[in-house]
């Protein structure tokens, strides 16, 4: 599964005159709650279930500066799926169509209550294997 959310950058200048890098993180995290949402995982949904997810892992590539007024897109789809992990490959793409920012995170399915990894949520399992483990 795959989803695109877009974004303008209104603030979070640093003293470059562009986005700060740790910015980039906080642009990636609304592009998974995005996928999450679709993907009927919401915080909400999850809590329900006494579920929840934690990044085990950010793996970012800053390969251009967004500056202030840009329009940007945040590309997530899934990767890889194990029994307790799963891995969201991202991608912040600019107005002319190019890559500025690539990532691979990596969460863990985590219990609320027991405070230690579970299962992979089926709602979230699911959209691997429904498009990343196709032959």
């Amino acid at each position: 599964m795959e989803t695109i959310i877009e974004w303008i950058v209104e603030e979070d200048i640093d003293s470059m005159d562009h986005v700060n890098n740790c910015v980039y993180v906080s642009y990636l995290e609304k592009g998974r709650k995005h996928w999450y949402q679709e993907a009927g995982a919401s915080k909400q949904d999850l809590k329900k279930q006494d579920l929840g997810t934690a990044v085990l892992k950010l793996d970012v590539l800053f390969r251009k500066e967004a500056r202030l007024g840009e329009r940007l897109w945040i590309k997530t789809c899934t990767a890889r799926l194990g029994s307790t992990s799963f891995v969201l490959e991202q991608n912040i793409i600019n107005e002319d169509g190019e890559i500025i920012t690539e990532a691979m995170v990596t969460s863990v399915m985590f219990d609320r209550i027991e405070r230690k990894s579970t299962v992979v949520a089926k709602e979230i399992s699911r959209w691997f294997i429904e498009y990343v483990m196709k032959p």
